[in-house]
């Protein structure tokens, strides 16, 4: 067992990736749904419940992840069927970025808490050992890496797909197929090494943006 695991940290990121995962996917669902496919209500993914929203290999990897204190992971691909939408590119366009966008207004509630923690001075939400302080800046800090890990242009993450679609056509054929036999290998090399390729992609985009949320002196 690493030296400096602690129990607190491990539950409370599980616990917060878990929950984010589950909006995230559940962003994907409800805009789908709500632009005229009836599959992620009939494939029960209309929901917050996470279970609905499990995928074994993506929680097995937030347990690696989250131990060895980066956490990262995935919850199960919501299926769409373009056919279904009126405007199939825009409306693809608009399914892949609800799921950032539930991360974002996660990221915007807890900072939003503690904002007004700094700005009271309250000890229930700026103490060290307060759980809503670390639960809050928990969810602060990891809505915001999935956010901008999800809008990375590379298939299979929301990013590719929102980049696909605003593409012209043909570049977007050309930039899809070679995205698909390069973006999965890409992020998985990615992942495995850690918060260093991770770290250096999203990291100063995170804190920028944790700053700025926070109100935070030197925030852009």
């Amino acid at each position: 067992m690493r030296g400096d695991f602690s129990l607190e940290y491990f539950l409370i990121t599980l616990i917060v990736i878990i929950c984010s995962i589950s909006l995230h996917e559940f962003g994907h669902a409800i805009s789908a749904d709500r632009l005229g496919d009836p599959g992620p209500r009939r494939d029960g993914r209309v929901t917050l419940w996470p279970d609905r929203h499990f995928d074994p290999i993506g929680f097995i990897m937030i347990l690696l992840t989250t131990y060895f204190g980066f956490g990262i992971g995935w919850g199960k691909p919501v299926l769409v069927n373009p056919d279904r939408f009126r405007h199939p590119r825009r409306d693809l366009l608009i399914v892949a970025a609800f799921g950032p966008l539930m991360n974002l207004l996660l990221a915007l509630a807890a900072g939003g808490l503690l904002r007004v923690g700094l700005l009271t001075q309250s000890p229930l939400l700026l103490a060290d050992e307060s759980y809503v302080f670390k639960f809050a800046f928990a969810f602060l800090t990891i809505n915001l890496s999935l956010m901008f890990f999800n809008l990375l242009p590379l298939h299979p993450l929301d990013g590719g797909k929102i980049l696909s679609s605003l593409l012209p056509e043909r570049t977007a054929e050309q930039y899809d197929r070679v995205m698909w036999q390069w973006g999965p290998l890409i992020l998985m090399i990615a992942v495995m090494s850690g918060s260093g390729i991770l770290g250096t992609l999203i990291g100063p985009a995170v804190r920028q943006s944790a700053a700025w949320i926070l109100g935070l002196p030197g925030a852009a």
